[in-house]
């Protein structure tokens, strides 16, 4: 479940389910790094490759702002691989334990992470980047972002689609609303985006599978990605942990699906 590759299997499975659950448990979950899940888990990549493709954006670009940079690993993998640094380049993240680790990791490069909340208006005058960037936004405020984008600038980003990883969701919380399947849908975005002024330049999605192959993934995955199950504790779904435990020792990996779309909006050039 990294960023860029699929994950062979190479799990002890002499690990009793205590032991596992103690494991998921007591992994970090800070930044959007999940090379943990090595050999636990599998996660197809979409076919445009996001992080290559920001890369090749970023060497055109002269400002940027990358929003919800989570630690900074994205931003910091496609700025190694681009050509030319932008003159200008800045990241946002809400949460403070990622605010820390994206400093960390791109204040060498001469990038200053601004702490923004999710859902604050973003601290940047209008017109101020020629390209924003996000990789899996939990919300994409349209109008700030059309906002801070000067005119014939562009967002470019990889978001999180309708019903993603709901195998697990599901298996969890029972069978969820039919309201979810438009929550996060390609269609709504577009039309959220158009409505805040921008055009869309491209848009495509696709249905990546997914294996879990022992509970610690699924504990950690849980833990790092909370919006999945909100109110999951180990305590708590216990018995269910136990039977999907049982599951995984017994008939091999649970499957889902994630969902993920590449869009790619314009501020025209007049209004």
């Amino acid at each position: 479940m990294n960023h860029h590759d699929d994950i062979g299997i190479g799990i002890d499975i002499g690990m009793s389910f205590e032991d596992l659950l103690a494991e998921g448990a007591a992994v970090p979950t800070e930044g959007w790094d999940f090379s943990w899940f090595e050999g636990r888990a599998t996660e197809a990549r979409p076919s445009w490759g996001y992080a290559v493709s920001l890369a090749g954006r970023l060497a055109g670009a002269t400002a940027v702002l990358d929003i919800q940079t989570g630690g900074g690993e994205v931003l910091d993998f496609a700025l190694g691989r681009a050509a030319t640094a932008p003159v200008l380049t800045v990241a946002a993240e809400g949460w403070p334990v990622n605010v820390a680790k994206a400093t960390a990791l791109l204040r060498p490069r001469g990038i200053a992470v601004v702490a923004v909340p999710e859902t604050a208006p973003l601290p940047f005058a209008d017109a101020a980047f020629d390209l924003v960037t996000s990789r899996h936004p939990v919300r994409p405020g349209w109008r700030e972002i059309a906002r801070v984008l000067q005119p014939g600038g562009t967002y470019f980003a990889q978001h999180v689609g309708p019903r993603s990883v709901y195998e697990l969701v599901e298996y969890f919380l029972g069978p969820q609303p039919e309201a979810a399947s438009h929550d996060r849908h390609p269609d709504r975005e577009r039309a959220e985006a158009e409505a805040a002024g921008l055009e869309i330049v491209d848009l495509r999605a696709e249905r990546l599978r997914i294996e879990f192959h022992d509970i610690a993934a699924v504990v950690h995955f849980l833990r790092k990605v909370v919006w999945m199950v909100p109110d999951f504790t180990v305590e708590a779904y216990e018995p269910r942990l136990r039977a999907l435990h049982e599951q995984l020792t017994g008939r091999g990996p649970f499957v889902a699906h994630s969902t993920r779309h590449l869009i790619e909006a314009r501020r025209p050039t007049t209004s």
